[in-house]
């Protein structure tokens, strides 16, 4: 039986991309990007919106086996740890949750077009690891169902003001700190269990 997980990156005021729909200011570090990869592999399936499914598509031709490389990539620890986690991805299951998609064009990927809270919730229980939601909008509905688990910010030093906030609007909740780890680069990740409804 695993957990579901809500798990955002962004501003130290909450915001996951501006008001431009740019996310650049929150790019991992080498180390980040480890300690991600690390926490991934207890992932056995990804939920995802449509926006974020299709900025996730990258991962299905990056740094592919066999593919050649160039000797500065090569030795780049970022690339490295970006490598090992463009094959955690491909590695799992996905399900895109859209209503203006007709198809997916990803490896080991289905394609809802309604959200069940009662069909995640059993999807994720008949899993052998835990399972991501990704994207505010999907994210926001399992919240307000109340079948998200975990929650889990990594917090930027930096301050945006405005854009596409990670958690709804009026939605308020009890959540316990379970987590919290610390990067050289300033970034600081929390985790909350977040009591079920029900």
């Amino acid at each position: 039986m695993g957990h579901l997980i809500y798990a955002a990156i962004g501003s130290l005021d909450g915001f996951i991309a501006d008001k431009d729909g740019d996310f650049s200011f929150c790019r991992p570090s080498a180390e980040m990007h480890a300690y991600l990869n690390a926490r991934d592999r207890r992932v056995s399936a990804d939920l995802y919106g449509r926006r974020l499914y299709q900025v996730m598509q990258f991962w299905e031709t990056f740094a592919v086996a066999g593919e050649e490389i160039s000797p500065g990539a090569a030795s780049d620890p970022l690339f490295e740890v970006s490598r090992a986690y463009g094959e955690l991805w491909r590695g799992r299951d996905k399900v895109v949750f859209s209503t203006t998609l007709d198809d997916v064009d990803t490896a080991r990927t289905g394609l809802v077009n309604h959200f069940s809270p009662a069909a995640v919730r059993q999807f994720v229980d008949d899993q052998p690891g835990d399972v991501s939601i990704g994207g505010p909008t999907l994210a926001a509905q399992a919240l307000r169902a109340g079948i998200v688990d975990r929650i889990e910010y990594y917090a930027f030093p930096v301050v945006i003001g405005a854009g596409t906030h990670w958690l709804p609007a009026e939605w308020r909740h009890e959540l316990r700190l379970i987590e919290e780890h610390r990067f050289l680069s300033g970034v600081v990740h929390t985790a909350y269990e977040v009591a079920r409804s029900g």
